[in-house]
């Protein structure tokens, strides 16, 4: 009678371990394939830094002429991701009109966001590249949004998960979120936002598991 009782315990030990194992498993998993796109999002960010380096030493003037003299955001857009090209190896590839993009709170990014973008480029590491043109308005700085989804056309295509972003104006450049307080930042930053501020808050060492 003892051995089926320690055979009966010994059996419910091994359940409790195997189901904690299946707990805890795609929580895991979820951690680490987040933590990749993050780096892959940190070093999007320090490319792009490096580019604008260059260009505000050697460059800056030419490139803000052919700016003022581009007469639409198509035509700006283009000379940005001319400068682009050798830094990412953009190609003329785009991503197919399936490709959605969505926000943290699982809305599709509508057309008329200021987060959407006409086209998306292929780059190098497999990466999707957007760039938009944000005209000046009220008096504010000029400027180009770009956006990077870190995992291409492959899901989930969602705002701080593997899409992060920049405003790029002449002088910097600022991760989506930057102008926002903490509070506001983690709250975007949630399945409740869009998920835009998360490219900031990852930055700063927010962490997805807060």
């Amino acid at each position: 009678m003892k051995l089926i009782g320690w055979h009966a315990e010994y059996s419910v030990t091994l359940l409790i371990i195997f189901a904690g194992i299946l707990f805890f498993i795609p929580t895991s998993l979820q951690s680490t394939v987040q933590a990749n796109f993050i780096a892959k999002w940190k070093d999007c960010y320090d490319r792009l830094s490096y580019v604008q380096d260059v260009i505000l030493k050697q460059e800056k003037q030419e490139i803000l002429t052919s700016f003022r003299r581009a007469k639409t955001s198509a035509e700006r857009e283009a000379i940005f991701r001319e400068i682009l090209k050798p830094y990412f190896r953009l190609n003329n590839s785009k991503a197919p009109r399936r490709y959605h993009p969505k926000f943290m709170n699982k809305e599709i990014v509508p057309s008329d966001s200021l987060y959407s973008f006409s086209d998306y480029y292929f780059s190098d590491k497999k990466l999707l590249v957007g760039i938009k043109d944000v005209p000046s308005q009220e008096g504010k700085e000029d400027m180009f949004l770009m956006m990077f989804d870190v995992n291409g056309i492959i899901p989930p295509n969602t705002w701080g998960k593997d899409i992060f972003g920049v405003k790029i104006f002449a002088d910097r450049i600022e991760p989506l979120g930057k102008n926002l307080a903490l509070p506001a930042m983690r709250q975007d930053c949630s399945e409740e936002g869009s998920g835009t501020a998360c490219s900031y808050y990852y930055k700063i060492g927010g962490s997805f598991e807060d």
